[in-house]
């Protein structure tokens, strides 16, 4: 009996010893930096998906690629800012970009070159699988690309309305537009960072001295999507006519919500049509081997003799 208890009163007074050093090292802590409003760090969520310490040597590899291939710096210019709209903005996101198409086209040309006496024996198309193995290498990723834009750019519209709702709240409680895309892009950090990113933008390049006007602009600008370039339009025009921000906020995100509710009503509407090519092609069949199976083996059973008895 006596072991049992000393065994509780050690493992009682460890548990307490942890507990007391959690206490003072990290809850205590944690409560009073939240009472002073958070850590004094401004953290960017999600700022760059390709700036990381060591991203590999593959990448390394792409990089070293895409820096000796030759562009157009117009071209470089829109490339950059395409990646830009993805989320990309590291300075070594276009040669990676560039390096990813070459090898992509090598690799899918000399595949295609490898195998093409496998694929068919006929001469056009020999010729014809490396040309288009090469053109699917290289452009290949300017469409992977688009969907990320598309993506980010569904995701931010998306974010919209809530940070609208909460950019209106924070306006009627007396913070200034500046501070209240500050604390908008800081509280929605994890339900939508890509919009937190872009928002922590738009006041870093602010604290850097760039008027709030150009700043707004480069972030319609920058992401490209069309939601966010009317609610930018509205606070220029909100700011240089002296209007209320809150109200012109409060309208533009009851006209999102509406619009995406009219949306989800649109996409409501086209499941019927669009249902009907898997219901025709794969559950049909299905229907049809279930429902006249059971008779036409009946059928090739009995009718299919019977008949052939009758002939003869």
């Amino acid at each position: 009996m006596a072991p049992i208890l000393i065994s509780i009163a050690l493992f009682a007074a460890l548990m307490a010893a942890i507990t007391y050093f959690g206490y003072r090292r990290y809850a205590r802590p944690a409560r009073v930096y939240e009472q002073l409003g958070g850590l004094p760090t401004f953290e960017m969520p999600a700022l760059d998906r390709m700036n990381s310490e060591d991203p590999g040597l593959i990448v390394h590899i792409f990089e070293q690629i895409g820096e000796k291939v030759p562009v157009n710096p117009d071209d470089a210019s829109l490339i950059r800012g395409d990646l830009m709209a993805a989320g990309y903005r590291t300075d070594q996101a276009l040669p990676i970009y560039l390096g990813t198409r070459v090898v992509a086209c090598v690799a899918l040309v000399t595949l295609a070159l490898l195998f093409r006496s496998l694929i068919t024996s006929n001469p056009v198309l020999s010729i014809v699988i490396p040309v288009a193995a090469g053109f699917l290498g290289y452009f290949g990723p300017s469409f992977f690309l688009d969907h990320l834009i598309g993506a980010r750019q569904e995701r931010i519209r998306f974010g919209l309305p809530d940070a609208l709702d909460l950019m209106v709240v924070s306006v009627e409680a007396g913070l200034a537009l500046d501070q209240a895309i500050q604390y908008v892009g800081k509280e929605i950090a994890l339900t939508h960072p890509d919009l937190a990113e872009e928002l922590q933008l738009v006041n870093l390049e602010m604290r850097a001295g760039k008027r709030r006007v150009d700043a707004l602009r480069h972030l319609a600008d920058r992401t490209g999507e069309p939601e966010l370039r009317k609610l930018v339009a509205i606070l220029i025009q909100t700011d240089r006519f002296g209007t209320s921000i809150a109200e012109s906020l409060r309208t533009h995100s009851d006209f999102m919500r509406v619009r995406r509710r009219q949306e989800a009503e649109e996409r409501a509407g086209k499941v019927g049509v669009k249902l009907v090519f898997p219901i025709f092609f794969l559950i049909l069949p299905s229907m049809m081997v279930v429902a006249a199976g059971p008779g036409l083996l009946q059928v090739f059973k009995y009718l299919f003799p019977m008949m052939r008895s009758a002939y003869m």
